[in-house]
C-alpha cells in the first residue's frame, strides 16, 4: 500500500465527497475544494442505481440513504402519438431485483457531506479551480479568487463536466431540460414506485419520478421534469407558469395534480448536459473521477452512480499499489470498459428519446413495442440500467 499521502480533491458532488471518505479512511490527509461560498448540492432528483447502493453500503451510508428515498421498482414511459411503450423497463428482471433508490440531490449530499466532516476532512469554499501546476514530485491547483500556495502529491479532479483541466472534446447536446421538486400528491394517476414518462416522438419528454423526501417540506417529493433545447430557455420563461403548465399537461393530463404546485417560473431550473469522454489519469500526480472524466446524457441516469463508482475503483487502486503510477494504471484498466460501455450507450440511445423528427422515435417505439417483452431482452436492458453490466469485480 501507498505510504500516506496529501491529497487535494477538486469538487464536492457524490464522486469527490465518496472519493474523500474513501482514501480518508485508508489513512490520507485530504483537503477537499468547493468553488461555491459553501458546499451545495445542484439539481432535482436522480436514480440511484444497485451499482451506486454498493458504494454506498461499502461506505456504510446505504440505509441513511434508504430513509431518505423512494424505491423505484420499473422505468416506464409512453409514445403518446400511437400510445405505444417507449420505455419499459423493471428492476425485477435484474440479478437480484433490487430496485433503484430515487432521491433528491439534498439528500444524497447531505448524508455524504456529513460523513465527510465527522471524518475529518477539511473542505474550502470559494476555490474556483483553474489549472494546475505540475512539477516532478508535488501538484498545485490554481484557483480563480483565491491564491494558494498549498501543493499536494496527488490532486483528484471531481469538479464536474465543465472541468478546466478535463480531456476530451466536449459536445453539447441538444437537448437538455426544465427540473423541479414538488411534494407528492395524495391522489394522483400517474404510475406509482416507478419513474414514469410521457413522450411526443422525441422532441417532448415529461417525466415524474419519486425522490423520498422532499427536502424543502418534509413531505414526500417527487421530481418533475420537461425536455427542452436550451436555445428556447428564455423563450419558454417569458411564457410564463401557466403556458408551462398547460404544455405539459397536453402532453400528459394526468400530471396535473404534480405541476399545479408549480407558482412560477423560477420554481423550475433549467439543465444543460454534455457529452464528454476524457482520460481517467492524464499525469501521474492528477487523475479525474465522475464527470470530469466522462458525462453523458441522463437518459441512463448513470451520473453519480458512474462517479460512485469510480470513488470505490480509486479506493482498491490504492490500497493495492505501490506508486501512484501504478494507481493510474489499475484504476485505468478497472474503468475503462464499463465507462466506454456507458457512454457509447448514451450516444445510441439519447437521440432515441431527444432529438428532432419523427424516425428515431418510430423505430424505438417499434423495437420496444415488439422486443421489450422477449425475457432475454428484458434481463439484459435491466442489467444495463442497473448500472451492472460489463462492471470489474477486480
Amino acid at each position: 500500500m501507498l505510504r500516506k499521502l496529501n491529497i487535494a480533491i477538486v469538487g464536492c458532488g457524490p464522486g469527490g465527497l465518496a472519493t474523500a471518505l474513501f482514501l480518508k479512511r485508508l489513512g490520507h490527509d485530504i483537503t477537499i475544494y468547493d468553488q461555491y461560498a459553501e458546499p451545495l448540492p445542484v439539481g432535482s432528483g436522480l436514480l440511484i442505481q444497485p451499482s451506486g447502493q454498493s458504494v454506498l453500503e461499502m461506505l456504510g451510508l446505504l440505509d441513511s440513504i434508504r430513509a431518505l428515498a423512494s424505491p423505484v421498482h420499473q422505468l416506464h414511459g409512453i409514445s403518446v402519438e400511437q400510445h405505444r411503450r417507449a420505455l419499459d423497463i423493471s428492476y425485477s428482471n435484474s440479478c437480484d431485483g433490487t430496485p433503484a433508490l430515487g432521491i433528491h440531490r439534498a439528500s444524497l449530499f447531505s448524508t455524504l457531506l456529513e460523513a465527510v466532516e465527522k471524518a475529518g476532512v477539511l473542505i474550502v469554499a470559494n476555490s474556483e479551480l483553474v489549472s494546475v501546476e505540475e512539477s516532478e514530485n508535488r501538484i498545485t491547483p490554481v484557483f480563480e479568487r483565491t491564491a494558494s500556495d498549498a501543493s499536494f502529491d496527488l490532486l483528484i479532479d471531481a469538479s464536474g463536466a465543465r472541468s478546466p483541466v478535463a480531456g476530451g472534446k466536449v459536445k453539447r447536446l441538444d437537448y437538455g431540460a426544465f427540473w423541479a421538486t414538488v411534494d407528492m400528491p395524495e391522489d394522483h394517476d400517474v404510475m406509482p414506485d416507478a419513474l414514469d414518462q410521457r413522450y411526443y416522438r422525441a422532441s417532448q419528454m415529461a417525466g415524474i419520478m419519486p425522490i423520498g423526501l422532499n427536502p424543502a417540506t418534509g413531505n414526500p417529493g417527487a421530481a418533475i421534469f420537461w425536455s427542452e433545447r436550451p436555445e428556447n430557455a428564455d423563450r419558454i420563461v417569458a411564457s410564463g407558469i401557466e403556458r408551462f403548465r398547460k404544455n405539459y399537461c397536453d402532453l400528459w393530463p394526468e400530471a396535473e395534480p404534480f405541476v399545479s404546485q408549480l407558482g412560477c417560473m423560477e420554481d423550475l431550473n433549467l439543465a444543460v448536459y454534455n457529452h464528454r469522454t476524457g482520460w481517467p489519469s492524464p499525469t501521474e500526480r492528477l487523475i479525474h473521477v465522475g464527470d470530469s472524466w466522462h458525462c453523458t446524457s441522463p437518459q441512463l441516469g448513470q451520473g453519480a452512480n458512474m462517479a460512485l463508482i469510480d470513488a470505490a475503483a480509486l479506493s482498491r487502486a490504492f490500497e493495492t499499489s505501490g506508486s501512484l503510477l501504478e494507481v493510474g494504471q489499475k484504476y485505468r484498466k478497472a474503468r475503462m470498459r464499463h465507462v466506454g460501455l456507458y457512454q457509447i450507450l448514451s450516444v445510441i440511445f439519447t437521440p432515441l428519446y431527444q432529438s428532432d423528427g419523427a424516425f428515431k422515435p418510430w423505430i424505438r417505439d417499434m423495437v420496444i413495442h415488439h422486443f421489450a417483452g422477449l425475457p432475454i431482452v428484458r434481463k439484459i436492458i435491466a442489467r444495463t440500467v442497473s448500472g451492472k453490466l460489463a462492471l470489474s469485480r477486480r
